[in-house]
């Protein structure tokens, strides 16, 4: 029997879009930053002598409740300089603070904080609002597998003269946060529900009632006769079979390039004979951090609407030690007819992309291709858990990822293709070796390189930033949905 977790999305607050405020939900008044603090609409009740004895300063997620000093008042949010990232980071940290307010009101038998409302400035810009938004969708995201359930904030509503400008950039804003929360609970489901049929049924259940969005998943059978080798042999070592699952988002009227994401869906990781150290392996239930992207990417896509085509391809194997696990020493074939020598089998991310991406090339014919995957430590330890890992063999499509990201609040750093280390790649007994010696993120991308026959293609590393051990801005521990938003706004660059 296995564990019941969270329904899938988890929840987020409602936010709703009103000319005139509601009497009776307690008020957020903004306080900008800056020499001394300046506070926004609502705040010309509150006193210098309270922003002096809780000193206030207006930075971008100060937090401080005010009830009892001026009409209807509770809280003040500071937003900094205004800057996106910064509105962001607010409304972050409001929800956590009313949040973590409730918890301790519950506890106490007070009554419980479960809707505000907050008078946006005039000036506000599209890019402040959806990035407050985002930041109020995500920063209270919680995936806990209990009996118990913590109180929420349920609603915030946004007063402004200029709601009908207004609501469609809120309403995109949380169709994005949707989909980075469905990142995030796909990446924290734990592994003895998380097979590779689950997750390949959580796709078609994500993907439903949809018009323009078809899933199609293929199971080990189709695989072997198809000659997925490198999917096969990553996933033969478990009891649970691999699966290959195919999202197409084909729009009526369809502009721009057909794009492919391919996105790693290795739903547990032990290494397997080449096994990972005990101490860490229960985070590997986030190694399909990539494949969850790329569905919730889809899904989200497909919920705007956008206007160009997009084909997504996620190879699912739990990477298990077993008898029938592949070896060190092995020579793989993959979809397309390449083989590969493989040294070391934790190095599994690679070869189930090389079939995929093989596919792409072949079946699906796109005029680009983005991969996604927690792919290498060694780009976590080269960029930290902040910053993705950005390989390109096109600088247009570079520059387009890198300010996608910018967009939508995700950091990306290009990384080199170093010629001088193709040779590292070229086996003497099959055609490539799967893990070369020298800098392990660098080879990687020279690896998958390989079987995108001259295709322009990049490859994001998220091995870093999928996941998280602190709180920080929208960011919670846990699995983040970092690359959902950019492959999302990475689309969108090629709708207009």
């Amino acid at each position: 029997m296995r564990t019941p977790v969270p329904s899938l999305p988890s929840p987020m607050p409602e936010i709703e879009v009103a000319s005139v405020p509601r009497r009776g939900i307690p008020v957020v008044v903004l306080a900008h930053g800056g020499d001394s603090p300046v506070l926004g609409p609502g705040g010309a009740d509150l006193s210098a002598d309270w922003a002096q004895i809780v000193g206030l300063t207006g930075k971008a997620g100060e937090v401080h409740i005010a009830a009892g000093h001026g009409a209807g008042v509770r809280w003040v949010l500071g937003v900094g300089d205004g800057a996106a990232q910064e509105w962001r980071k607010a409304g972050a940290a409001l929800v956590r603070a009313i949040e973590a307010r409730a918890d301790s009101d519950s506890d106490a038998g007070r009554r419980v904080t479960k809707s505000v409302q907050l008078t946006l400035p005039p000036e506000i810009s599209a890019e402040q609002i959806s990035a407050f938004v985002l930041g109020v969708s995500l920063g209270g995201y919680r995936y806990k597998v209990s009996s118990t359930q913590k109180p929420r904030l349920k609603s915030l509503r946004l007063v402004t003269e200029s709601g009908a400008e207004l609501k469609p950039v809120v309403e995109r804003a949380v169709a994005v946060a949707l989909g980075t929360t469905a990142t995030r609970d796909m990446g924290n489901t734990p592994s003895n529900v998380k097979d590779p049929a689950w997750l390949a049924s959580t796709a078609v259940k994500l993907a439903a009632q949809l018009p323009g969005l078809t899933v199609r998943v293929r199971d080990e059978k189709w695989l072997a006769a198809e000659g997925f080798g490198g999917l096969l042999a990553v996933g033969g070592g478990s009891v649970s079979p691999p699966r290959f699952v195919e999202l197409s988002w084909r729009p009526a009227k369809p502009v721009g390039p057909h794009i492919a994401y391919v996105g790693k869906g290795i739903t547990f990781d032990t290494g397997g004979i080449s096994i990972k150290p005990a101490d860490g392996m229960h985070l590997m239930r986030t190694d399909m951090c990539g494949g969850a992207s790329v569905i919730a990417a889809l899904v989200t896509i497909a919920r705007l609407g956008l206007p160009v085509r997009v084909t997504g391809l996620v190879p699912l194997a739990e990477n298990h030690v077993s008898g029938s696990s592949y070896r060190p020493g092995d020579i793989v074939k993959h979809y397309d007819g390449q083989t590969t020598e493989v040294s070391n089998t934790d190095a599994e991310g690679r070869m189930v992309l090389a079939d995929a991406i093989g596919y792409a090339v072949r079946r699906v014919k796109p005029d680009l291709m983005v991969d996604v995957a927690t792919l290498t430590g060694a780009m976590k330890v080269t960029l930290g858990v902040r910053t993705g890992g950005l390989f390109a063999s096109d600088d247009e499509l570079a520059r387009r990822i890198i300010e996608a990201g910018a967009r939508g609040g995700e950091a990306w750093w290009r990384m080199p293709l170093l010629a001088e280390l193709e040779d590292e790649v070229v086996s003497d007994i099959a055609d490539w070796r799967q893990c070369p010696p020298g800098p392990g993120g660098i080879t990687a991308a020279l690896f998958l390189q390989k079987f995108t026959a001259g295709i322009p293609w990049a490859h994001m590393d998220i091995a870093g930033p999928a996941r998280a051990e602190k709180v920080y801005d929208e960011v919670v521990p846990g699995a983040t949905g970092f690359s959902t938003r950019t492959l999302v706004e990475l689309a969108e660059s090629y709708a207009s």
